[in-house]
């Protein structure tokens, strides 16, 4: 019979999407699959098609400032500002379960520089490595072999640009300066043949390449590897040079500087053809379209294209952006139909030149349309929600004036993308779109019922209303939100889902906006503002409307921080910093109650769900208007009564302030179908805490991912107004969502009903297992027995197995005559036997380092009491015997390691030291009172010579008493 299981609520981390790009260097390989950031001091390495890390490098401890990977993908170089050049290998298990991972292997650490390096570059073979360092000096290297082959000198500040290229030997020019001709005829022939005479002979694989160095001082020299060799000085610029690029079909090299212009070079002559002024300070240019158009991206942050034949400009204007999209860096791997832009916030634009291939001197060109978006992180999120009916897309407020939407969906063929264009991938985490229309930063966002109408609030005092369709990938603003005073810190939409199944507004929600929208804010007031009979046909206009407000409330004393709709739209309720929350009536704006409880700001509130459980513990009254829960800076949890206004519940667990609530589905309490309700709260701590209901303050289980305060939490589940059942795919995969200022976004799945389901497997294998031991203990099958007790760790049980064969063994009374012979067999057959039964030896004898730690530990409890000493004497010496020295010195307690696949480390892991000294621990123990035993026989023999020669005078006395009393004498007379 299966006892009863109660269920402790269980949740298990999921997906995680984390930073990919902080800041720094950014590489790519030829392929343009494999992309190489920084992460703070590590380096990570990802595949772009499908968004999963393939490596990650550690750092030395200070921050990297230059990192290159060579085109094949087969080194990766990364250089800190501890002046160390680290180059490692990268290398592909194809055994390995995870498919395309890297394995980083170091080859080698040097020191290049005096000062830090700068800048890199690799050439196109993949063999030759360009640094450069604030000292001045250039030097290139050999990647495989780790020496260096030139040390460039001439540049006298940081050097700020390299690029490798190669130029055509066969009717190539004299390849020096001008002042080379001053010098006669004569030599430069003699030059040019010596050149085309060593080139007829075994080719040099350094031949014809060149290297370009630009630097701070303004001056790009160009080097001929061959001759180690500065073959020109142009100078022209008159600010620091932050892009080189070599066109092989124009024979010309192009570079940027911060003096808002680029110079087109040409290789012949090393003069100037054409200088264009950009009228921005240029952090990168490049050729594309075989050197017909050079690129270029700088602190406006937008890709803009000029035509080198003519120097203007063949993009169209383009707003300026702000300064967080100012352009770092633009890659453009040679034969790809895309570059990539990298941005000052972090996001990693990839830009398509499929324009640009029928390109005939048109008079303008639209800007090079983005088709793809990559947040190298999402900074501090603030807050998120769900979109879509499927809820597949999560819409994020990131610290910035823009929401970002990312794709949660996760697919079956998402593993097994069968294209290889990294521009159209969709995967777990990709960015979808960004809403642009805010000023400042957005605080607070909500979602309808549909997943398709989102309001957002911001701090430039006004809130918008998007329309989203995601079929027709268009994104609108629909109404414009103004009249509060100061910036907005809640907002909320109604989530009430209409009634029937075939009313207009469930088939077709795109052209029904929630009816309302309510706001709060600093200034401390609410405003409603009436959506819907001011929106009529607005959703087919580009344009937004401005609604007015339909009425304002003085809410609260201070900073109204959180805003929620009851699930019937008949009750709304705000929470502020002044610590109370208020409840309103939706349709009057009238308040309804007053919550006084929390000692501190309230920071987020949520009604219950509209099919909540209640409980026997809470009044019944609370099914009549339902139940509040909110989070306070005062570390608590509460959960109110609607129905007379009283805490009905507290729950302390968190160590610092409440960020966020929320309500979660009930799960079943045991193995009957009752079930409790459940919330999750999120704090400061960088927790989040699971609690019933129903709990008397201890949660359920603590959840911790992240390393800083949890802002948002969403569960995609459970909604205001009950559990969507579109939600499939995304519910299927996560039931809860955390995210918080270390830019973490981390997918919780709830397991209890599966721990309840291997609880009860668990309890019913163990019920067996005890009856087999019982059955074994039985019929005297001593090997199975004491396996299955060590198995089922049973110590009283394994004491009795023990001490049943070592007194068996021992015992050498004669037996019944009937079985006396059956006896004799089986002394002979155990003669030799260390424990009294030679298969308890073999067993003892083949134990694994658990099993055997396992008994050391019972061994050493048993060895402490003296009725049981015997046993664990016998057992301790047989394993003393079986097993070396060495092998029980280091034995690891608790296995030590971690999980490598989920990268969460095991409690009671020890490492090698760690596991060593407690195993010592346990011996030392064995030995005090093994010494203590001994010392205690000891003192027996000694007691007993005592009483033997006690014995022997008694026996002695006896002889003389006997004898006087045969004589009819004696001194002593015993009276029988």
């Amino acid at each position: 019979m299966t006892s009863r299981i109660a269920v402790t609520t269980t949740f298990e981390g999921g997906r995680v999407i984390q930073p990919i790009y902080t800041g720094g260097s950014v590489g790519l390989d030829g392929s343009g699959h494999i992309l190489a950031t920084c992460l703070g001091e590590d380096a990570l390495l990802t595949d772009l098609k499908t968004g999963k890390q393939l490596a990650r490098v550690e750092g030395d401890g200070e921050v990297i400032t230059s990192l290159s990977i060579t085109p094949s993908a087969s080194f990766l170089i990364l250089c800190s500002r501890s002046l160390a050049l680290r180059i490692y290998a990268l290398r592909s298990d194809s055994d390995s379960e995870s498919d395309n991972l890297l394995f980083p292997e170091l080859q080698r650490t040097l020191k290049p520089h005096t000062t830090p390096v700068i800048t890199t570059a690799v050439d196109s073979t993949g063999t030759l490595l360009a640094t450069g360092g604030a000292d001045g000096l250039v030097k290139v290297w050999d990647i495989k072999g780790g020496y260096t082959t030139h040390t460039l000198r001439g540049h006298g500040g940081i050097i700020s640009a390299l690029r490798f290229f190669e130029v055509t030997i066969g009717g190539q020019p004299s390849g020096h300066s001008a002042k080379d001709k001053h010098k006669g005829r004569h030599r430069r022939l003699n030059l040019e043949g010596k050149e085309k005479s060593e080139l007829n002979g075994d080719r040099d694989p350094q031949k014809g390449f060149r290297l370009a160095s630009g630097g701070e001082d303004g001056k790009v020299r160009v080097w001929d590897l061959h001759t180690r060799k500065c073959i020109s000085v142009l100078d022209s610029h008159v600010s620091v040079i932050r892009g080189l690029d070599y066109s092989p079909e124009e024979n010309a090299l192009v570079s940027g500087s911060r003096d808002k212009t680029i110079i087109i070079w040409d290789a012949k002559s090393w003069k100037s053809k054409c200088v264009i002024p950009v009228l921005e300070g240029v952090e990168s240019t490049g050729f594309v379209t075989d050197g017909k158009l050079a690129f270029t991206g700088g602190e406006h942050g937008r890709v803009r294209l000029w035509s080198v034949s003519t120097g203007r400009e063949v993009t169209q204007e383009q707003p300026s952006g702000n300064e967080g999209e100012s352009i770092v860096d633009v890659i453009h791997p040679k034969g790809l139909n895309w570059l990539m832009s990298v941005h000052g916030d972090q996001a990693l634009l990839l830009h398509s030149l499929q324009p640009l291939l029928n390109f005939s001197d048109e008079p303008s060109l639209p800007p090079l349309p983005i088709i793809r978006r990559i947040s190298g992180t999402h900074d501090e999120i603030i807050d998120m929600a769900f979109l879509k009916p499927d809820k597949t897309w999560l819409a994020l407020a990131t610290n910035s004036e823009d929401v970002r939407i990312i794709s949660v969906a996760t697919t079956q063929d998402e593993n097994s993308m069968e294209h290889d264009d990294v521009t159209g991938s969709s995967y777990f985490g990709a960015d979808v779109t960004t809403l642009k229309g805010h000023e400042d930063i957005v605080i607070c966002l909500d979602v309808d019922w549909s997943g398709q109408w989102i309001a957002t609030g911001a701090k430039d005092n006004t809130a918008r209303l998007w329309r989203l369709d995601p079929e027709k990938s268009t994104f609108i603003c629909h109404a414009v939100l103004t009249g509060h005073a100061e910036s907005l810190g809640a907002i909320a939409l109604p989530k009430s889902r209409p009634s029937g199944s075939v009313s207009a507004e469930i088939n077709n929600p795109l052209d029904h906006p929630p009816p309302f929208v309510l706001t709060g804010s600093q200034d401390q007031t609410i405003k409603y503002w009436n959506v819907a009979s001011t929106s009529s046909n607005n959703h087919n206009k580009k344009s937004s409307t401005s609604p007015q407000a339909r009425y304002t409330r003085k809410a609260h004393d201070k900073d109204i921080n959180a805003i929620d709709i009851k699930h019937d739209s008949t009750l709304f309720a705000s929470a502020s910093q002044d610590r109370t929350i208020k409840i309103w009536s939706v349709e009057e704006g009238e308040v309804q109650g007053i919550l006084r409880g929390h000692r501190r700001g309230v920071w987020s509130i949520q009604f219950a769900p509209k099919d909540t459980p209640t409980t026997t513990t809470m009044s019944s009254s609370s099914s009549t208007r339902g139940l509040l829960l909110s989070g306070s800076g005062d570390k608590t949890v509460k959960i109110w009564n609607l129905t007379d206004y009283s805490c009905v519940r507290t729950l302390e667990g968190h160590t610092n302030s409440v960020l966020r609530v929320v309500w979660l589905p009930p799960a079943p309490t045991s193995a009957s179908s009752s079930s409790t309700p459940r919330l999750a709260s999120s704090g400061s701590d960088g927790l989040v805490k699971i609690w019933d209901a129903t709990s008397t303050g201890e949660p359920s289980c603590t959840l911790d991912n992240h390393t800083d305060r949890i802002w948002a939490l969403s569960s995609c589940c459970c909604v205001n107004g009950g559990a969507d059942a579109d939600a499939g795919a995304a519910a299927a995969t996560h039931d809860l969502v955390s995210a918080g200022a270390d830019g973490v976004l981390t997918f919780w799945r709830d397991t209890t009903s599966s721990t309840l389901a291997a609880a009860q497997t668990a309890s019913s294998q163990r019920i067996e297992q005890e009856q087999r031991l019982s059955n074994y203990a039985r019929a005297g099958a001593y090997r199975e027995a004491i396996t299955l007790a060590l198995q089922l760790n049973h110590p009283a049980r394994l004491l009795a197995l023990f001490r049943a064969v070592v007194i068996h063994g021992d015992n050498n009374d004669t037996p019944p005559s009937t079985a006396l012979e059956k006896q004799r067999a089986q002394r002979q057959q155990q003669q030799g036997s260390m424990t009294g039964n030679k298969e308890v030896d073999t067993v003892l004898a083949s134990l694994g380092d658990e099993q055997l730690l396992l008994l050391l530990q019972r061994v050493r409890d048993w060895n402490t009491n003296a009725r049981t000493a015997p046993v664990a004497q016998r057992i301790l010496g047989v394993l003393v015997r079986s097993y070396p020295v060495a092998r029980l010195v280091g034995l690891r307690v608790g296995g030590g390691g971690g999980d490598h696949t989920t990268g969460q480390v095991r409690e009671g892991g020890g490492g090698g030291r760690g596991g060593g000294a407690a195993v010592t621990d346990l011996l030392d123990a064995l030995r005090v009172y093994t010494e203590r035993h001994y010392r205690r026989l000891e003192d027996l023999l000694d007691e007993s010579f005592l009483v033997d020669f006690t014995l022997r005078e008694m026996d002695e006395l006896m002889m003389i008493s006997g004898g006087d009393d045969d004589g009819g004498g004696g001194m002593m007379h015993v009276d029988r």
